[in-house]
């Protein structure tokens, strides 16, 4: 190999761990926004409702609003970072399930309380 290609294919390796570096990034700081907006809803749960019964009500309303947002950062990386469906499926995937599973067993708790 001449000097040029190898300095060319250190360049592209470097260039997919940074790649996939970036994208384990984002994805944990979408998953950590979820996370975060969880406690929002449930924050105002607990202000509207003032029990565990409204907690219980917003963990369950967060859960389709967070596939309607999960849904919406899937679209935007097929659309705007030239990534196609079957790449972003897993992301989906993981970006949805982490909060609301993290809902869910709240929900659950609450109405075992």
């Amino acid at each position: 190999m001449k000097s040029e290609q190898v300095a060319g294919f250190v360049s592209e390796s470097m260039a997919g761990f940074i790649g996939i570096r970036r994208g384990a990034m984002h994805m944990l700081l979408v998953i950590t926004g979820g996370v975060v907006l969880l406690g929002i809803f449930m924050l105002f749960g607990r202000l509207w409702g003032g029990d565990a019964a409204g907690m219980t009500l917003a963990a369950r309303v967060f859960i389709p609003v967070w596939l309607l947002v999960a849904l919406i950062n899937m679209w935007v990386g097929v659309t705007k970072a030239g990534y196609t469906v079957g790449q972003e499926l897993p992301i989906l995937l993981l970006v949805f399930a982490v909060p609301a599973a993290i809902a869910a067993v709240l929900a659950w708790q609450l109405v075992r309380a």
